[in-house]
């Protein structure tokens, strides 16, 4: 078992051994993950990125499947051997440290329990790393008295969440929307605010007094009895300390009022991947949301997976409530005015990519099933079985992957968003509850297929997807990319419409068809004769991208240094033609369109081949199967083109291009 500091006195709160360093840069994806498993009744580690054995941190846990299971929470201030639910009010149980442990890159289960491990059942797992200006966790002993209780939090909380270790009690929460004069208090329970009068929290008439070092309590004896231990969760609230200029903000605290048709937009600044959300005028249940299990850009029933901190229940189906660029959306939840609290999540990973392995993989196999991802929270997959005439699929996260039929689009055709109806498809694994985001590419057929599929994971500078409801006039979206995007696609997935494509190479007053072979096209109601920025895309009245009230999907790519490159090259009609694109190997993925004369979208990618005689491609416009002709080969620094066929390399010709190394 990993050595837990000391717990550390009050005036410490409970810090311990895991201090904090002030001047790295720190990033969301380092302080917090949302991680999937499935239980397997035997031992079984959890990594996750997150240290918690030197940091120190916070676990919660819950069984998603159709056993009830209750929330378990280990954190490092009580170790390993203490648990705490925030469905029950009881007091701490004990005796857990065979059962658990916390790691350098997350945690394990040593021992099997079936309300953490159980065999074939899925779990969710949410985990807290202690970090100024994000979060912290403190013990303290009670007594009775008006007190301030010292935190390392670096800021003033947003929201506290407090429980008594020794004895039954109620969780009892503030939080920073709640009214100040008075002592107004939340329970992980369905009931809406307390009014605990003067007892809870007020140490100066009654007014609570949180700090970017103390909280306040008062007398009460579920807060602050004489001799009895708590633990107290703290949550900031737009304390900036992130990025690589410490001024991002990566965790909210705020509140929302719904307007007259119960729905609700809120407004972060940041794109989240967590919301724990609670009405505080009348009863609900503390709703719990994360992009991992499902919260997603769809309608569809089953598309936004629920669970709520208070009940044991397992995890629900519901819909129409997703995050956006900026913060996230809710439609039907309550009655007209009814006001509701949250803590929010940024999304990761806000480090930008170093390596093309770590945000992009190409798979493929031979057998008639299913090939899964090594690269875990995949954000998009594109599949194709290779042998057959069939069309080429795309589903991602955002837009939602549920069972092994989702939302998908077809690259080849215009065709709306829709389920998939022939045996082939993709699956996200995270909502199998089979892995951490894993994508599944294949389907049904003969032991001659050749299922491929190529994963992508949003990063800055890199890649992006944007889900946006179009308004009919001339309107700028915000995305998170980061990068000046050189590359969009866009798609209408409400109703049959073409791709369309943006490429700095050809401009903002022309489109391409991803799904045709046709040259550039002249029109400024698409792009709106507007650039791009590294904040905004711009789109013009066209009903191809901006019909009002359809939805629509925009992918936006950027170069990112050693990892990939959107670039355009002119045929020299000669072989090689070596196309540099700055990696230190070679692409493992490449798609290649003409721009000056019509022309397919081919790609090659290295799980398949493309070296001298096994470099066969496959085009994104069409349902052929790949052709193996040698016409692009992977090289030191990014690829050639051998070959002097038009369709990649005419004398003059002039063509666009994205790399993945």
């Amino acid at each position: 078992m990993p050595i837990i500091g000391a717990k550390g006195s009050p005036s410490s709160g409970g810090f311990g051994q895991f201090a904090q360093a002030s001047t790295v840069t720190n990033y969301i994806e380092d302080v917090f993950s949302t991680y999937l498993y499935t239980g397997n009744g035997s031992t079984q580690t959890i990594t996750n990125g997150i240290d918690l054995s030197t940091k120190g941190g916070l676990v919660w846990g819950k069984g998603r499947s159709g056993t009830a299971r209750p929330h378990f929470l280990f954190d490092t201030a009580r170790g390993d051997d203490s648990q705490l639910s925030t469905n029950s009010t009881a007091a701490a149980s004990t005796g857990w440290s065979s059962y658990f442990d916390f790691n350098s890159n997350g945690f394990g289960f040593p021992l099997t329990d079936g309300d953490h491990n159980a065999n074939g059942e899925t779990f969710a797992s949410w985990t807290f790393r202690k970090q100024p200006k994000f979060f912290d966790v403190v013990t303290y002993t009670g007594n009775g008295s008006n007190r301030n209780v010292s935190h390392s939090l670096g800021s003033a909380p947003g929201c506290i969440i407090i429980k008594c270790t020794s004895t039954s009690a109620q969780w009892v929460i503030w939080h920073r929307s709640g009214t100040q004069l008075n002592n107004y208090c939340a329970y992980f329970t369905t009931g809406g605010y307390i009014d605990q009068g003067t007892s809870t929290w007020g140490t100066n008439g009654g007014v609570p007094s949180m700090t970017s070092t103390t909280f306040s309590l008062g007398s009460d004896s579920e807060v602050n009895t004489n001799g009895a231990t708590y633990i107290a969760y703290l949550f900031a609230h737009n304390a900036g300390g992130f990025g690589l200029t410490g001024t991002d903000n990566v965790i909210s605290c705020g509140s929302f009022t719904l307007d007259g048709s119960g729905n609700a937009t809120v407004n972060l600044g940041y794109e989240p991947q967590f919301v724990l959300y609670k009405r505080t005028d009348s009863t609900s249940d503390w709703r719990m949301l994360d992009t991992m299990r499902g919260w997603s850009n769809s309608t569809a029933a089953g598309s936004t997976k629920q669970l709520a901190a208070n009940t044991s229940s397992a995890e629900a189906n519901t819909s129409d409530q997703y995050p956006t660029a900026t913060g996230f959306q809710l439609n039907g939840i309550g009655a007209s005015g009814a006001t509701w609290i949250y803590i929010a999540i940024r999304r990761g990973p806000m480090k930008v990519p170093t390596s093309g392995t770590s945000v992009f993989e190409p798979v493929t196999t031979t057998a008639a099933n299913f090939v899964k991802t090594t690269l875990e929270a995949v954000d998009m997959g594109i599949f194709k079985d290779a042998t057959l005439t069939s069309n080429f699929f795309v589903s991602d996260r955002l837009r939602g992957i549920m069972s092994y039929f989702n939302p998908t689009l077809y690259t080849n055709l215009t065709n709306a968003e829709a389920t998939p109806t022939t045996g082939d498809t993709i699956t996200s694994t995270s909502s199998e509850g089979t892995g951490n985001g894993k994508f599944y590419f294949g389907g049904a057929g003969s032991g001659t297929d050749k299922p491929t599929g190529y994963a992508f994971k949003r990063a800055p500078n890199f890649f992006d997807e944007v889900c946006y409801t179009g308004t009919g006039s001339a309107t700028t979206f915000s995305h998170n990319l980061q990068a000046v995007p050189e590359l969009m696609i866009v798609k209408r997935r409400s109703t049959a419409e073409a791709w369309y494509v943006y490429s700095v190479s050809t401009g903002n007053t022309k489109y391409l068809f991803l799904n045709a072979t046709s040259a550039p096209f002249v029109n400024s109601a698409f792009w709106n004769n507007t650039t791009p920025t590294s904040t905004v895309f711009t789109v013009g009245t066209d009903t191809g991208v901006n019909a009002s009230g359809s939805t629509y999907v925009a992918y936006l790519f950027a170069t990112c240094a050693g990892v990939s490159k959107v670039g355009s090259y002119t045929g020299t009609g000669t072989s090689p033609l070596s196309i540099n694109c700055g990696f230190t190997g070679g692409a493992r993925f490449v798609m290649i369109k003409r721009t000056d004369s019509t022309g397919d979208w081919y790609v090659w990618d290295t799980a398949r081949g493309m070296v001298s005689g096994t470099d066969p491609y496959l085009l994104l416009n069409s349902t052929t199967a790949e052709v193996n002709t040698d016409r692009c080969f992977t090289a030191t620094g990014g690829f050639q083109i051998i070959n002097s066929s038009p369709t990649v390399n005419a004398v003059g010709g002039t063509y666009i291009y994205l790399a993945i190394a």
